[in-house]
């Protein structure tokens, strides 16, 4: 796990885990971890899914939260909620120690609510007021309807991940909705800006996986020459334009009062195309500022052959000339965005539904027993 050290401290780039379950902090597996160089961890929905469902290491925190007889959503939050304070409990050592730049534990808020503004609102603060830690992230999907409660939840000094972001104009719109939050937390009477902290998280592979298909579809040389390039374009791009944000008169306002950049996360970064390397969404987009976030065999993956280089603003001219290029093919990107987002929030709200599905039942055999 050596190169996950060199990463951060030659590279300031924060690897993450991008997994949680029980067994991780029952076993000792996760503190492993964070002393072997990971140096945070997000959740989701489906990860909750997998972890819940598919093992025994719940049953019986269920059977004695169960006996209560309330909703199973109450149920839900209530395991979710353990797994996650064990985990700031985790990582609170390096948060403590990175002076609050690392060390954070990301929980997701219902993805029902993926185009309710008000009830986002107040299910983060809701989640914050619960697990009051002060590693938590509440992650809040990048919707057009989740840019509101992202303004106002860091505007109370909250640590947000926004999450679900599939395309260049959404990363714009986060970035604002951050500012002016901060300045709007700058203005409340003994407010710290040093203790905001929030990461944009750019979903990566699926980009790619997207941007292929629609490339095959068109099938001429020009649009095959193109794929498997879109995602780290993009990705590049971002980065680009999280620089361009965070510099200038309007933020050298707010870093004056300690305020933190928000880094840009590389999510799902699992190469989903066998004919792409393992480490593909790793290596190329390594640089200062940065999360990433990895499944656990992305992380077997690097640790044992991925390139430590400083990739992600390197050869920027030829990413936007990709970016150009697929425009030209025939590729709409914005539809790309919007198609990604919805299927993203769909595949959350699916497995949060299934593992619903699954409590209920296991909440009958129980009451059956």
């Amino acid at each position: 796990m050596e190169r996950f050290v060199r990463l951060f401290e030659e590279f300031g780039q924060s690897p993450w885990l991008d997994n949680l379950q029980r067994g991780y902090l029952t076993s000792g597996q996760l503190a492993r971890l964070r002393d072997d160089g990971i140096r945070g961890l997000t959740s989701n929905p489906t990860i909750f899914q997998k972890a819940i469902s598919g093992s025994t290491d719940y049953d019986e925190q269920y059977v004695d939260i169960n006996e209560d007889e309330g909703p199973t959503i109450d149920d839900y939050w209530a395991l979710v909620a353990y797994d996650i304070d064990g985990a700031c409990e985790v990582f609170d050592p390096l948060y403590e120690s990175s002076g609050g730049t690392d060390g954070f534990v990301s929980v997701e808020v219902a993805p029902d609510l993926a185009h309710d503004g008000p009830g986002t609102e107040a299910a983060a603060r809701q989640l914050h007021e619960r697990i009051a830690r002060r590693n938590l992230m509440v992650k809040i999907p990048g919707t057009a309807e989740g840019l509101a409660p992202i303004q106002q939840m860091i505007a109370e000094g909250r640590n947000i991940n926004i999450t679900l972001i599939f395309s260049l104009e959404r990363h714009r719109d986060v970035m604002e909705a951050y500012l002016a939050g901060l300045e709007a937390h700058a203005e409340t009477e003994g407010a710290e800006l040093a203790t905001v902290a929030s990461v944009a998280s750019f979903f990566i592979s699926r980009v790619d996986t997207e941007v292929d298909r629609r490339l095959e579809a068109i099938g001429t040389p020009d649009a095959l020459a193109l794929r498997g390039k879109a995602a780290v374009a993009q990705g590049k791009l971002a980065y680009r334009q999280f620089r361009e944000t965070f510099s200038g008169p309007r933020w050298e306002v707010l870093a004056a009062r300690g305020a933190r950049v928000q880094r840009p996360l590389w999510a799902s970064t699992s190469t989903k195309n066998a004919a792409y390397p393992d480490t593909l969404y790793v290596d190329e987009l390594i640089g200062p500022d940065t999360v990433n976030t990895l499944p656990d065999a992305t992380i077997e993956a690097f640790a044992d052959h991925g390139t430590l280089a400083r990739r992600v603003d390197a050869d920027v001219d030829a990413a936007q000339a990709v970016w150009d290029g697929l425009a030209a093919a025939g590729v709409d990107l914005a539809d790309v965005g919007a198609t990604l987002e919805s299927e993203g929030v769909a595949s959350f709200a699916k497995s949060f539904d299934e593992l619903l599905g699954a409590l209920e039942d296991k909440a009958a055999e129980l009451n059956a027993g």
